[in-house]
């Protein structure tokens, strides 16, 4: 333990989502030790993403505006929509330069040991995005675990009944990887995913 406001940083930044004791004081230490310029710029940028920094009114991705960049670009397809769990989600698939749908973010995923359910969720505001007919393909990006799965099923059975197209991103063994070292959810679902050797 440290004394006052040095111990109360180390207590702030461990409450940070992977932000260890250790770790919160190794960044505890860094700051103390930097510029008080660094410090303070990157007290600046915290106070500023806190005052701009909001929702999308569409799709809730993180965006300084009403709207999200994607959800104002006209050259992205209306018909195809992406559904994923957190907006963190939007940036990993964009990377790929795979998609040129749209998105919508959830905040998170069902997980009743959390006390985290379907009206936690952004599930209410999907449905009115779907009810106008311009959207003909979903697909369900959620994560491949346990809370993952149970809302991709929970939005499957949601969702077929209005007529559109569900998909799943096809999931498995990862390129570089070893069987050995594949857990059985792993393998399993890549033995289930097989495609034709063409």
């Amino acid at each position: 333990m440290y004394e006052g406001v040095v111990q109360d940083l180390i207590d702030e930044l461990g409450r940070l989502p992977g932000v260890g004791p250790k770790s919160a004081q190794r960044i505890a230490f860094h700051l103390l030790q930097a510029e008080p310029t660094d410090v303070r710029r990157l007290a600046d940028v915290l106070i500023e993403v806190k005052a701009r920094v909001k929702f999308c009114s569409v799709c809730f991705n993180v965006s300084e505006d009403e709207q999200c960049r994607i959800c104002r670009d006209p050259r992205r397809d209306p018909a195809v929509l992406c559904v994923v769990e957190e907006y963190k989600d939007v940036v990993a698939i964009e990377r790929t330069r795979e998609f040129r749908g749209r998105y919508h973010v959830l905040g998170g995923a069902i997980s009743p040991i959390d006390g985290i359910g379907p009206d936690q969720l952004h599930v209410k505001e999907l449905m009115p995005r779907l009810a106008s007919g311009e959207v003909t393909e979903v697909i369900l990006a959620t994560d491949p675990n346990l809370e993952g799965e149970a809302t991709a099923t929970y939005l499957t059975r949601l969702l077929l009944p209005m007529g559109l197209r569900v998909t799943r991103l096809a999931s498995g063994l990862p390129v570089g990887g070893d069987l050995e070292y594949a857990d059985e959810v792993t393998l399993g679902r890549a033995f289930a995913g097989r495609r034709s050797a063409e």
